[in-house]
C-alpha cells in the first residue's frame, strides 16, 4: 500500500472541506443541509432573507409589527415544508411566496392596528436636521403613496425595486403571468412618481 499516495489523498481531502467550510455557502447549499436536518444552516437563510420578508410583509400589512408576525410565520411554515423545496429552483422567491401566503392569513385572522409604526430609519454618521427631515418626509410620502396603490402591484414594485427580483421570479411568487408583472410594476412606479412630483420630489414630465 502506497502510505505517501493515502496522505496526500487526505490531505487533499481536508482542503476541500475547509475550503467548503471558508467560502460562502449558496443558498442551495444551505437549503439541502437543511433539508438534511442541519438547523444552522436553516438559521443562516433567515439571516439572509429575513429583511426581505419584512419589507415584504410590510407591503403587503401597512403595519411594522403585523409584518414581523408575518414574517416569523413564514419562516416556520418555511422550515416545515422543507422537504417540497426544489434545490434546482432559487430560494427566494419561493420563500417570497410563502411569506406572501403568511401575510394574506394574517391579515384574514388579525384586524390591522389602526397606529401605523414606522422604523426609525439606519442613520448615517449625524446628519444635519434638515437632511433628516428631508428623508423623514420622503419616506413618509412614499410609504403613503405604495398604500394607496392596489395590493399586487404594491407588491409587484416593492420586489422589483427594492428586493431586486426578475419579472418572471415575481410572476411565480403572486402566481400571475410574467405581462402582468410588467403591467403592475410599469402602473406603480407611474403612480409612485406622480406623487412624488406633486410632493415636488421629482420634476413633472413633460
Amino acid at each position: 500500500m502506497d502510505t505517501g499516495a493515502l496522505v496526500t489523498l487526505n490531505v487533499n481531502d481536508l482542503s476541500c472541506v475547509l475550503e467548503m467550510r471558508s467560502r460562502d455557502p449558496s443558498d442551495a447549499e444551505l437549503a439541502a443541509a437543511a433539508q438534511a436536518g442541519d438547523r444552522e444552516a436553516f438559521g443562516r437563510l433567515v439571516e439572509r432573507y429575513v429583511g426581505q420578508a419584512r419589507r415584504l410583509a410590510r407591503a403587503f400589512l401597512g403595519n411594522g409589527a403585523d409584518a414581523d408576525d408575518a414574517a416569523q410565520d413564514a419562516f416556520l411554515a418555511a422550515f416545515r415544508n422543507l422537504g417540497r423545496y426544489d434545490l434546482g429552483r432559487p430560494f427566494g422567491p419561493w420563500l417570497m411566496r410563502i411569506v406572501a401566503n403568511a401575510a394574506a392569513d394574517r391579515r384574514r385572522r388579525r384586524k390591522v392596528r389602526a397606529t401605523e409604526e414606522i422604523p426609525a430609519g439606519t442613520a448615517d454618521s449625524r446628519p444635519d436636521p434638515e437632511r433628516q427631515t428631508l428623508r423623514r418626509e420622503l419616506r413618509d410620502v412614499l410609504e403613503h403613496a405604495l398604500a394607496a396603490l392596489p395590493e399586487r402591484r404594491r407588491m409587484a414594485v416593492v420586489l422589483f425595486d427594492v428586493e431586486g427580483y426578475s419579472h418572471q421570479e415575481i410572476a411565480d411568487v403572486l402566481e400571475v403571468p410574467v405581462g402582468t408583472v410588467r403591467s403592475d410594476v410599469y402602473h406603480a412606479r407611474r403612480a409612485l412618481r406622480e406623487v412624488l412630483a406633486a410632493r415636488g420630489f421629482l420634476e413633472e414630465e413633460t
